[in-house]
């Protein structure tokens, strides 16, 4: 079980790094501005950092999982992060972004394809 601990961290860890990184972005002054960095645009550069140090520990995470399982078993689970982030990303209004049932369907088809590969092992 205690495997499984490290590939949920990793996923919850990426799913976290990409939904920070969704929300700095289109809040982030142009490049060519970011030298003289305005006081308001502080708060969206420390939010694109958090994303990018979570990617690295989520990488640190998945590391240390793959010594429990092989690839194989294992490397499905990641796709649970699309879940996670479409989820989030559509239900909370600060990421303005919209739902579409093209979408949900094809959310659906991950969780059935996955539970297709996890069943299967």
């Amino acid at each position: 079980m205690k495997g499984y601990g490290w590939v949920a961290c990793s996923v919850l860890l990426v799913s976290a790094a990409q939904l920070m990184m969704r929300w700095a972005m289109p809040r982030l002054p142009e490049f060519s501005s970011l030298l003289s960095l305005p006081a308001m645009a502080i708060l969206p550069v420390l939010m694109l950092l958090a994303g990018l140090g979570a990617y690295g520990v989520s990488m640190l995470c998945w590391i240390r999982a793959l010594h429990f399982f092989p690839l194989n078993r294992v490397y499905p689970l990641l796709s649970l992060s699309y879940v996670l982030v479409w989820l989030v990303a559509v239900s909370l209004p600060v990421f303005q972004e919209a739902f579409s049932w093209h979408s949900l369907i094809g959310v659906v088809m991950i969780v059935a394809g996955l539970l297709c590969i996890v069943v299967k092992s």
